[in-house]
């Protein structure tokens, strides 16, 4: 019983596991009462992010993406979007190529771990699926598969499936299967690498560990002190980064707007997946990106805006 009520509760917790914002007049349900309202006012980045129909402009030398971890529920999203810009190759990175060509095509309701979620299809004639598989393939493969390429979105993660398999999954997916990534895209020449993480991901180091935030999203393997291990390699890796640290995920469309805040400061909220894309994808190419942590999360007490890239 306690593992299934800690199980659905992971679906709207803080672990990050996404063009168009669709209005919606329903309320959001949030994991933690309130958030740390004086880190958020005291967050010199904070800033609200706008959303825009306009397609990105990859006029940075950037021609074509990687996506890692296209079949997740974000990667998916990110793939979208990028499939529709004109004059961009992309790549989706997936461990099963077959299976990927088809369900990436469908629209269908999923099953990922403890969540439930509804997912578009997409128009796969303008994407290269490619096998990516962080814990089987070596550094050599990967760097083989990422030969061209001048981007990479990395929104790998592991889903807690097997409660007795959870810290050897996180430490090989979060851990080495993101520094593996990493080093093959160095060997590959890739130029920009944008990183989907979670708020808390550091939290130890601003004394946010009893937090419930982190005390619930890290009891899934650990996956918080995982993740930050791979934050830093990427941070010293010499490869331009942005770093996405989503609050709590949510499936459905956006119900408030996209606000974005320093590293180490967000404890608690949440954001609609398809606003972690587009946060994504915009950081591909704005200079104001480079070498930066992102935190984002909604502001349900305001509507629904329409993206028009990283406000600062």
């Amino acid at each position: 019983m306690k593992i299934c009520l800690l199980l659905s509760l992971l679906a709207s917790s803080a672990c990050a596991f996404s063009p168009l914002a669709v209005k919606s007049t329903g309320p959001s349900s949030a994991l933690f009462a309130e958030i740390d309202r004086r880190s958020l006012l005291g967050s010199a980045a904070a800033a609200a992010l706008a959303f825009s129909v306009q397609q990105p402009a990859f006029a940075a030398g950037i021609t074509k993406v990687v996506v890692a971890g296209a079949t997740g529920q974000t990667g998916r999203r990110v793939l979208e979007r990028l499939a529709g810009t004109a004059g961009l190759s992309v790549i989706g990175g997936v461990r099963n190529v077959d299976r990927a060509a088809v369900s990436l095509a469908e629209k269908s309701t999923v099953i990922r771990g403890a969540m439930v979620q509804q997912v578009a299809s997409i128009d796969t004639s303008a994407v290269e699926i490619k096998h990516i598989d962080v814990v089987k393939d070596s550094v050599d493969d990967l760097t083989s598969t990422l030969q061209g390429a001048d981007a990479m979105v990395i929104a790998v993660g592991f889903v807690p499936a097997n409660i007795m398999k959870m810290n050897k999954e996180a430490h090989e997916v979060d851990n080495l299967g993101t520094i593996k990534l990493v080093d093959a895209a160095k060997a590959a020449g890739i130029k920009k690498i944008v990183l989907v993480s979670s708020i808390l991901t550091n939290g130890r180091a601003w004394g946010q560990e009893k937090s419930p935030g982190f005390t619930l999203t890290n009891a899934f393997g650990q996956v918080l002190d995982e993740k930050i291990t791979a934050e830093n390699y990427l941070r010293a890796s010499g490869i331009d980064y942005t770093i996405v640290r989503p609050g709590g995920l949510k499936a459905k469309p956006p119900t408030g707007a996209l606000k974005i805040y320093g590293e180490d400061t967000l404890n608690s909220g949440e954001i609609s997946r398809d606003l972690v894309a587009d946060v994504c994808v915009a950081s591909l190419t704005d200079p104001k990106a480079k070498n930066k942590v992102l935190e984002i999360i909604e502001d349900d007490g305001t509507e629904p805006k329409v993206f028009n890239g990283l406000n600062m």
